[in-house]
């Protein structure tokens, strides 16, 4: 029951129930504090405690006759800063609502964390009559808060320390959360955002082996071993990567009923560049036994084919002799029966040179990464660029979509066009040697420029260059197919080559190969 004193602060506060149906009583409004679930307390100016309610009871342990009379100091643990207490005063004893967290102590002397609300009761002439104070134990939100809050810490301690590279996509690949190791990649490459052209390279890996993708469950990639080529000659890095899927529940009003969130790819990178350039170092001295071998036998079929097409000239002009000596006598004497004997013996000649020229040997088709061979080009002409003093400005872009091919094709094309560009360079009065190789992606293909500082060539004998045995150097005689073969390869996987007409020395030459293409 309401004391006397309390009655009297009452009586002596304005009316309250101005606009109040008739209906409620001032009862209700004191079985609604009664029966409430906080912790209420009303005290004079002084802190004086003048009512407590049976909740106030169940938190602080005090009874309504031991806490009337008593002053409110008695739930104060005296831990809490003393600037903390005179705020609190100066606050409310402007008539301004105080509202934090206290450390309080119970009868018992046991301490329990609490959230106050302090409400000034003013006048209608401004005095601050009484103090409304409404508390709840938080104790243990407080704990809660408090592991949530440790077990955060630790998580991101933990994937911080973590030797992977970590980091947290939204939808559009925008990177929201990520570790150490993330942000020295990003310094490592000079690149504002490394993982979505991680992500571009595991997609383009999954597309290729979606009939075999390796998805363990709780996965949405396992292991998926990408590789970057940082731009100005860097080697390249290898990275295997793992991407999971993270839901984050939507912690606003509209989805306590429907269920509804966010998804997250938590995609984990672990950096295998020690490992793989030990592989790549017995990768490229194999190729580069094997592409002797292609060499060995590319120039026994182009010196044969050459042969062959340098006697078909004089037996064709021999055949002709023979027809018009027919023609004009109209009886075959000896020397056209001997001629005859002679054309016959070539062409028999002719068609066992044929017969030897090596055949070319069928590969398969697969997914070819242009910048891991263009790479291999130029490790296979370390040497003859060494030693020609040539510069090289190997410019790739990050990350090149998979192109369908045949890589020793496509291998030696490049050596052939890299080989032509070391040998213009290789000459005397060529003061600047600098040979440039660049890779982009196009829409819908790969471009590759391969530019020289080389003499260059002629206007006049840009087209001319793609035919068999023709050679631009003075006085010179080539004996291959030149640039044709380089073309014939380039046109069989769907692309084509020129060579672009430079306004300065040296040489261009620009291959475009398309993606949807199967040669």
């Amino acid at each position: 029951m309401i004391n006397k004193q309390l009655r009297a602060a009452a009586e002596s506060a304005p009316p309250v129930a101005d606009g109040l149906p008739p209906s409620i009583h001032p009862q209700v409004f004191q079985h609604t504090v009664n029966q409430a679930d906080m912790a209420i307390s009303i005290t004079d100016v002084q802190g004086n405690i003048l009512y407590i309610n049976p909740a106030f009871t169940r938190v602080t342990g005090y009874a309504s006759e031991e806490a009337v009379g008593q002053n409110q100091s008695i739930l104060s643990n005296h831990s809490m800063p003393r600037e903390l207490y005179q705020g609190l005063w100066q606050t409310i004893s402007h008539g301004e609502h105080w509202g934090g967290r206290l450390i309080n102590r119970r009868k018992d002397g046991s301490k329990y964390l609490a959230e106050l609300s302090i409400s000034p009761v003013v006048s209608a002439a401004g005095e601050v009559l009484n103090y409304l104070g409404m508390h709840r134990d938080i104790t243990e939100v407080h704990r809660l808060e408090s592991e949530v809050r440790n077990q955060k810490a630790l998580i991101e301690s933990v994937v911080d320390a973590a030797p992977v590279v970590i980091a947290l996509l939204d939808v559009d690949d925008r990177v929201v959360l990520d570790n150490h190791d993330y942000k020295k990649l990003q310094a490592d490459l000079g690149m504002a955002e490394p993982a979505p052209i991680l992500m571009s390279a595991v997609r383009a890996s999954l597309e290729l082996d979606s009939g075999r993708g390796r998805r363990t469950s709780g996965y949405l990639f396992l292991d998926r071993e990408v590789r970057l080529d940082p731009p100005g000659g860097r080697s390249p890095r290898w990275f295997s990567c793992s991407g999971s899927r993270v839901r984050e529940d939507d912690t606003s009003a509209d989805a306590f009923l429907a269920s509804q969130g966010r998804d997250y790819l938590l995609l984990v990178a672990k950096e295998i560049t020690s490992l793989r350039l030990q592989q790549e170092k017995v990768r490229v001295a194999a190729l580069q036994v094997l592409m002797a071998d292609e060499d060995r036998v590319s120039g026994l079929r182009e010196s044969l084919a050459a042969a062959t097409f340098r006697l078909e000239g004089p037996l064709n002009m021999m055949a002709s002799v023979v027809g018009m000596l027919a023609r004009r006598k109209g009886e075959t004497d000896a020397m056209s029966v001997a001629l005859t004997e002679a054309i016959t013996a070539g062409q028999q000649a002719l068609k066992d040179l044929r017969s030897m020229i090596p055949g070319e040997t069928r590969e398969a088709i697969g997914a070819v990464n242009l910048n891991e061979l263009l790479r291999d080009v130029l490790d296979l002409s370390t040497g003859r660029l060494l030693a020609a003093g040539i510069t090289v400005i190997w410019q790739p872009q990050a990350m090149l979509p998979a192109l369908q091919g045949a890589p020793n094709k496509l291998r030696s094309m490049f050596k052939a066009l890299i080989d032509n560009a070391i040998e213009a360079m290789n000459t005397r009065g060529c003061r600047e040697r600098e040979l440039t190789v660049a890779s982009k992606a196009r829409l819908g293909g790969i471009e590759v420029d391969i530019a020289d500082t080389g003499p260059g060539i002629d206007g006049a004998q840009i087209l001319k260059v793609f035919e068999p045995f023709h050679t631009t150097k003075r006085g010179g005689c080539h004996l291959g197919t030149g640039l044709s073969s380089a073309q014939q390869v380039v046109a069989e996987h769907g692309g084509f080559i020129e060579i672009e007409p430079t306004t300065t020395r040296g040489c261009r030459v620009r291959v475009l190969l398309p993606l949807d293409r199967r040669p």
